[in-house]
């Protein structure tokens, strides 16, 4: 049922991961200086992008997490949205900053921007470490994109299927499984 890692094909390796990571704090640690900024995780699938990310860094946010679940049917999100697990910090008149794994139709993200611009947050902005625009149904835009990709199955570096292939140091392209 499951592949076994040999037969994954690599599309990001773990130099290309790591190289992509440190350019993006630049760009985060530039843009926000010393403003108040929350960086809010998108569990599961975001937290090694989001510990390696956070690391890099050289401003000191304040750090919070959160769970989405998405109801439909297989692989394909059927639109409903909730929390499984809501953030703990006050957003009042701070910057804040999302990091999703990936982006692909754009439900998920539309919903937690809507869900935080509620709370009051001075500004929104995300980082993804892969935005997958060719299957978008919702206009969202991701500020800080680690990789564009255009098609594809992808575990590893936090991704899933199933829950399997998460702690995989690399993108893999998973053969035979969606797009």
């Amino acid at each position: 049922m499951f592949s076994p890692v040999e037969h994954l094909r690599i599309v990001y390796d773990e130099n290309m991961i790591r190289t992509r990571v440190r350019e993006l704090a630049k760009e985060i640690d530039s843009l926000y200086g010393d403003e108040p900024l929350v960086i809010v995780c998108v569990l599961k699938g975001a937290f090694l992008f989001f510990s390696d990310l956070v690391r890099a860094l050289t401003i000191s946010p304040e750090l919070d997490f959160v769970r989405l679940a998405s109801y439909g049917e297989g692989m394909k999100s059927g639109g409903t949205v909730s929390f499984t697990k809501d953030i703990e910090l006050s957003l009042e008149g701070k910057h804040v900053l999302i990091v999703e794994d990936i982006i692909d139709s754009g439900r998920s993200m539309d919903f937690l921007l809507r869900q935080l611009s509620a709370r009051g947050a001075k500004s929104l902005k995300i980082a993804a470490l892969i935005d997958k625009k060719g299957r978008r149904e919702v206009p969202v835009h991701a500020d800080f994109v680690g990789f564009a990709l255009p098609a594809g199955f992808i575990v590893g570096y936090g991704l899933d299927y199933a829950e399997r292939y998460r702690a995989l140091p690399a993108v893999y392209c998973l053969p035979g499984v969606g797009k």
